[in-house]
C-alpha cells in the first residue's frame, strides 16, 4: 500500500511526523507523502523515520487556495527545492492563518469565552494553531463534551466561531510547488462544491493553467464519483492520485493506505507518476 494525502501534529494531525512514519511502517505502507496544511515544518523529521523504516517519504504540502463557495485544496507532491521564495511563500499562509486565528479569539470575547491567545497556543505544542485546539479549549474548559460538539455549535461552518480560511491565488500557489521541483494536485475535487456538469471544464481549465493531477479517490466521495473523477482525470491527461486524508485520533473513521469505499491505495497508483515514483 501507499497513501499520498496525510497529516501529522505539524499542522492538524494527531500524531508526530515520526509516529506517522511508525504507523505507516505498521500498516505495511512502501511510500508516504506527508501533505500538512500549510507548512513543511514536519518534513525533516518524518525524513528520518521513513529512512529507519525503509519507507519512501514524499515530501508534501497541502495548500488553502481562495475559493467560493467550497474548499479548494491544492497538493504539492515531490517537493524538493525549497528556495526563498517557497519559504516567503509559506510564511505568508502562517500570517493569513495567524489573522483568523485572531479573528476566532475575538469572536470567543464576544461570547464572553474568556481566553487569552497563549491559552490555545498551548494546546498547539508550540506548532501551527488551528481550529482543533480551539476545540481542545473549548472542551477542557467544560463549554462542550468533545471536539465534534464543539464544530457542531461553534467552529463549524456557518456556526459563532467560523472564520472562513484565507488562502492564496491558485497561480501564486501553483509557482510555489513548481519552483520546489513538485506537481500540483487537486486534493478532494468534490470539496469544489461545482455541479458535475460544470466539473469538467474547471478542471480542463485549470490543467491549462498548471495543474498536474486530481485526487480522485478521498474518503469523503462515493465510489462512483472517484470513478468518474478517474476517468475525467485521465481523458484530461491529469496524474490520478489517491489518499486517506489521515488525521490520527481527530478523525479515526480514517486509516493510514484506505481510500474511497474501504479500499487499499496500490503501488500501481505511486508507479503511474514516474516524477514521484522514482525518488
Amino acid at each position: 500500500m501507499i497513501d499520498l494525502h496525510t497529516h501529522s501534529s505539524a499542522s492538524d494531525g494527531s500524531l508526530t511526523p515520526s509516529q506517522l512514519m511508525d504507523e505507516a511502517a505498521h500498516r505495511g505502507l512502501s511510500a508516504i507523502a506527508l501533505t500538512d496544511h500549510d507548512t513543511i515544518d514536519g518534513l525533516a523529521a518524518a525524513s528520518t523515520a521513513a529512512q529507519k523504516w525503509g519507507i519512501q517519504l514524499i515530501p508534501g504540502i497541502e495548500i488553502e487556495i481562495r475559493w467560493e463557495p467550497g474548499e479548494f485544496h491544492l497538493l504539492g507532491l515531490g517537493l524538493g527545492h525549497l528556495q526563498a521564495s517557497f519559504l516567503a511563500g509559506i510564511a505568508e499562509l502562517s500570517r493569513l492563518r495567524e489573522k483568523r486565528n485572531r479573528e476566532i479569539l475575538d469572536r470567543m470575547h464576544a461570547l464572553s469565552i474568556q481566553a487569552d491567545y497563549e491559552d490555545i497556543r498551548a494546546l498547539s505544542g508550540g506548532r501551527l494553531v488551528g481550529r482543533p485546539h480551539f476545540a481542545t479549549f473549548l472542551v477542557n474548559r467544560g463549554f462542550v463534551k468533545n471536539r465534534e460538539q464543539a464544530f457542531f455549535r461553534y467552529l463549524g461552518k456557518g456556526k459563532p466561531l467560523y472564520v472562513p480560511k484565507e488562502g492564496l491565488e491558485f497561480e501564486k500557489a501553483l509557482d510555489l510547488i513548481k519552483q520546489a521541483g513538485g506537481i500540483a494536485v487537486l486534493a478532494h475535487p468534490m470539496s469544489l462544491y461545482i455541479a458535475w456538469g460544470h466539473l469538467p471544464g474547471l478542471i480542463k481549465n485549470l490543467r491549462d493553467r498548471g495543474l498536474d493531477g486530481i485526487e480522485a479517490w478521498h474518503p469523503t466521495a462515493k465510489v462512483r464519483s472517484c470513478k468518474r473523477l478517474e476517468e475525467l482525470g485521465t481523458s484530461l491527461g491529469l496524474y490520478i492520485t489517491a489518499g486517506s486524508d489521515f488525521h490520527g485520533a481527530s478523525r479515526p473513521d480514517r486509516k493510514l493506505g484506505i481510500t474511497a469505499g474501504d479500499r487499499k491505495i496500490e503501488d500501481a497508483i505511486l508507479e503511474a507518476i514516474p516524477v514521484l515514483a522514482c525518488r
